[in-house]
């Protein structure tokens, strides 16, 4: 039987890919463990979060008397921001914080795996990237029991959903500058089961690397039959190059420039075959396998209509 924790902060509660903190949230909030949701904004996603039975506090991440009045009475932490360029400001703060109060007995942080492909010299990889490997050192070096969480690129991102939705809706083709890369993307419900699990019992992963993906790796031409047997239509692959893609496709987006850089630097390293990684991990943390882009699909359907 796991220890009975008390109470537990989830910070990115009101936004992020696939809502990750809100589902955490709304897990822990089920299961009857006391919760207490940090949000940027006191808005309608915040009065949900106060809904399920969360204790919400709106503050910023980056702002250490925020950060405290969050940690107060706080044994366990879910630490994520959405993809910003205040990450590393926000990891420096909550672990400098958090050391500062000594309250925690476990700290699950969010990172990305392409992170284990990276050292002190990397710059290949997108600023997001860096800020994530830079984060870790950072948690690393406070001395905090730290669980670091590393999830593959999410089957929710927009390379999977918003900015190929129009061409599998209208022409039944996934338009994107993969090439022959192969991929595992994770949905961020599975990661949500993997940090609410972690979270209810820490002990056994305390400085542990977490990676998270999908059920398998495969090529492009492989996530478009899945597609096809979700949609019960088909749904072929099509590589564009990478510049024509990001100027049709990418920039009418109107993503920020942050967070289309990340778009873009994930696109090229896809193509570069930096994705082709599988691990079981979901299923040896949650008992659960993840799922498959075919599952993910057909649960967003309307999406691709």
């Amino acid at each position: 039987m796991a220890d009975e924790p008390g109470l537990i902060l989830v910070t990115g509660a009101g936004g992020g890919i696939g809502g990750v903190g809100r589902t955490v949230v709304e897990a822990l909030a089920a299961h009857g463990r006391p919760v207490r949701a940090m949000a940027h904004h006191d808005d309608p996603r915040a009065t949900r979060l106060r809904g399920v039975g969360a204790d919400v506090v709106v503050g910023d991440l980056t702002n250490p008397a925020d950060v405290a009045r969050a940690l107060d009475g706080v044994s366990r932490m879910f630490f994520s921001l959405s993809v910003s360029p205040a990450y590393l400001e926000a990891a420096a703060t909550v672990a400098t914080v958090g050391r500062a109060l000594g309250s925690l007995d476990a700290l699950v942080a969010m990172s990305q795996m392409t992170v284990s492909q990276m050292d002190a010299f990397s710059t290949d990889e997108s600023r997001q990237q860096r800020l994530h490997w830079l984060s870790e050192q950072v948690l690393n070096w406070s001395g905090l029991p730290v669980v670091h969480v590393r999830p593959t690129a999410f089957l929710d991102n927009p390379l999977f959903t918003t900015l190929v939705a129009r061409s599998v809706a209208e022409d039944g083709v996934l338009r994107l500058p993969f090439g022959d890369g192969r991929t595992s993307p994770v949905s961020a419900e599975d990661v949500a089961r993997v940090v609410t699990a972690v979270l209810e019992d820490p002990e056994p992963h305390l400085g542990q690397v977490l990676e998270l993906t999908g059920l398998r790796s495969q090529d492009m031409n492989g996530v478009a039959g899945e597609f096809s047997r979700a949609l019960g239509r088909p749904v072929t692959y099509e590589d564009v190059p990478l510049e024509e893609w990001i100027e049709r496709v990418l920039r009418p987006a109107g993503l920020p420039p942050h967070v289309e850089q990340h778009i873009v630097t994930m696109a090229r390293l896809h193509r570069e075959n930096r994705y082709d990684r599988a691990t079981h991990t979901v299923e040896l943390v949650t008992g659960r396998p993840a799922a498959t882009v075919e599952e993910f699909v057909a649960r967003h359907a309307a999406l691709y209509a």
